[in-house]
């Protein structure tokens, strides 16, 4: 599953929320926004993590930017939070680039390489000299030295040292991106290359201090509300598993903050499902030997920016939030609409989208019930005006989304689905030789997933994988299929 970002600091994320959406609510939201790092850690108060005091209100200070929303690399130190606060309340559109490094978190990690430890032995047998394919490894004094200029960090001699002798130091960020898009910058700390970018989110969850953050585009949402906006939630089917109450009582504890209506983002999976069934035969039928699945952001950011070559192949079926959008759109036309999203990339995915005003992730969310007191599993219960399907439901979970296509096509077209179970080095190496060859020798439906588990493993989830998915399963099965659904519609 994807590496959940250490509790201490989603308990920092939650609370400078917390804090911040009580600040919005409060008579005067500039001064309490400016007074939260104070406010969080007073004259006196214990320093937990850093070394003093003022490292940590530092800290404290630039996850309140980017609570804020605005980035950290082009955001003066001088800056008051009072006036970006101020700036917050004047924006009229998000920031372009979703991901912001808080280079005050930042450890400056040191390079990553291979190092050879005390445990060397001097083996006779040279397992480590003679697997080196770049002549990096030589004996000294009756052990192995690596010279840094000829190694390419592989990692093969550590794999066949019988010793465990040999060791590789990796940078959590740098190792966890698939696409190289995060690097150290001149000053040492870690830098995001937004032209490699695929909003994946790995960056986010891997960094054990919580250094690469989102930018919050929760004051946005806020504004709206408060100026008497129709503002409409779209729920992804993985928030069905965060939060320990009934899809229901969840529909009814989002209208209590505010919100006019809440769509189910499944609705629009539906949509997806039948479109993208009727696209694969339709390849089929025209000699394509494989077709990939395009409801994941991630992926098809990945495909845009790294594998062009995969064009061919991806579907042209547009996501479960396209869809929702624009049947929200439709029947409320004046309407705000707001994404509840599991990972980064839905950001990005919305930037293009004009139905998509504003996204909103897991934890944001979650630090909204938190700010207004809202116990989930004591709300009432409110129906959904349009029931989606199971498989639908079930988009959320590695292997849901080819299974919907499956279960629409007609028996004499034959498919064999293939999963991509989260975006690694590897799996993207796969996909570029599929794309390379023009077919895949595993199968004819690729499902693509950028989160190991699929979105209920996204970097923004605030539940466990297990627990979560356990109860998108029990949503599932009370639900009716999509193919019995078509059938009564017949």
């Amino acid at each position: 599953m994807a590496i959940n970002t250490p509790k201490q600091t989603s308990h920092l994320k939650r609370e400078i929320l917390v804090r911040l959406i009580k600040s919005f609510l409060s008579d005067n939201f500039e001064e309490n926004t400016r007074l939260i790092p104070y406010d969080m850690r007073p004259k006196g108060h214990e320093v937990p993590y850093r070394c003093c005091i003022y490292k940590e209100r530092a800290i404290l200070r630039d996850r309140t930017v980017a609570g804020l929303g605005f980035s950290i690399e082009e955001t003066e130190d001088s800056t008051l939070l009072s006036d970006l606060a101020k700036k917050a309340m004047e924006r009229k559109e998000p920031e372009e680039n979703p991901l912001t490094v808080l280079t005050t978190a930042c450890k400056g990690c040191v390079p990553s390489r291979i190092y050879v430890t005390d445990l060397c032995q001097g083996c006779v047998a040279r397992p480590c000299v003679n697997t080196c394919k770049f002549g990096a490894i030589s004996i000294q004094n009756g052990k192995s030295v690596i010279d840094p200029a000829k190694c390419k960090n592989c990692g093969m001699c550590a794999q066949v040292c019988p010793y465990q002798a040999i060791q590789k130091i990796i940078v959590p960020c740098e190792n966890a991106c698939p696409v190289g898009a995060i690097a150290k910058g001149e000053d040492g700390h870690a830098q995001i290359d937004f032209s490699k970018c695929i909003s994946c989110g790995k960056c986010v969850s891997a960094c054990p201090f919580g250094a690469v953050h989102e930018k919050s585009q929760i004051i946005d949402v806020l504004k709206n509300i408060k100026a008497g906006k129709k503002v409409i939630a779209m729920i992804a089917p993985a928030m069905m598993g965060q939060l320990p109450c009934t899809p229901k009582q969840l529909k009814e504890a989002i209208q209590k903050l505010g919100f006019a209506d809440v769509y189910e983002v499944a609705q629009g999976a539906d949509v997806t499902s039948k479109t993208e069934a009727a696209e694969f035969v339709e390849r089929l039928e025209d000699g394509a030997e494989f077709m990939t699945t395009s409801c994941c952001a991630g992926y098809n950011e990945l495909v845009e920016k790294h594998i062009p070559e995969m064009k061919p192949f991806r579907s042209d079926t547009k996501t479960p939030m396209y869809y929702t959008a624009e049947i929200v759109k439709k029947e409320n036309p004046d309407a705000v609409t707001v994404f509840f999203s599991p990972c980064v990339a839905k950001r990005r995915e919305a930037l293009q989208n004009p139905n998509v005003d504003y996204v909103l992730n897991y934890e944001e969310v979650g630090a909204w019930f938190i700010a207004l007191n809202i116990q989930v599993a004591e709300c009432g219960e409110s129906e959904f005006k349009t029931e989606a399907s199971a498989e639908a439901r079930n988009y959320c979970v590695t292997g849901g989304v080819a299974k919907a296509v499956q279960t629409l096509l007609p028996e004499e077209i034959p498919a064999h689905p293939v999963v991509i179970d989260g975006l690694t080095k590897q799996s993207i190496r796969d996909l570029k030789k599929y794309a390379k060859n023009g077919m895949c020798d595993l199968g004819n439906l690729i499902e693509v997933m950028a989160c190991q588990g699929g979105c209920l493993g996204g970097n923004a989830t605030v539940n466990a994988f297990k627990p979560a998915l356990k109860q998108v399963t029990n949503y599932v099965n009370e639900s009716e299929s999509l193919k019995g659904s078509i059938k009564s519609e017949k």
